[in-house]
């Protein structure tokens, strides 16, 4: 199954200046695997969302088709086949 991931500017430089990505993943899947898979390719990626234990840093939200997954099951949310997923990192300062 094919899922478009969005990915904030702010995060691109650990992408290879890419601001979308489309995975394919196997049906079923979550965003826990979706995140494994793009760690594969962009480990820096990955330690900018995820901590030392697999969780979502606070400053990090992911949104499957326009609902965020905190709200959710957390990064066990399923990913339907042509879902929408999106990265958002707050940014902070004074």
């Amino acid at each position: 199954m094919t899922v478009q991931v969005l990915l904030p500017r702010l995060l691109a430089d650990c992408t290879g200046g890419r601001t979308s990505v489309s995975l394919d993943l196997p049906a079923p899947s979550t965003v826990c695997a979706l995140l494994d898979v793009l760690a594969v390719e962009h480990p820096v990626f990955d330690r900018r969302v995820r901590d030392e234990t697999g969780a979502l840093r606070r400053h990090v939200n992911v949104y499957v088709d326009g609902e965020e997954v905190r709200r959710l099951a957390g990064l066990q949310t399923p990913v339907p086949s042509g879902a929408e997923v999106m990265v958002v990192q707050s940014v902070a300062g004074g």
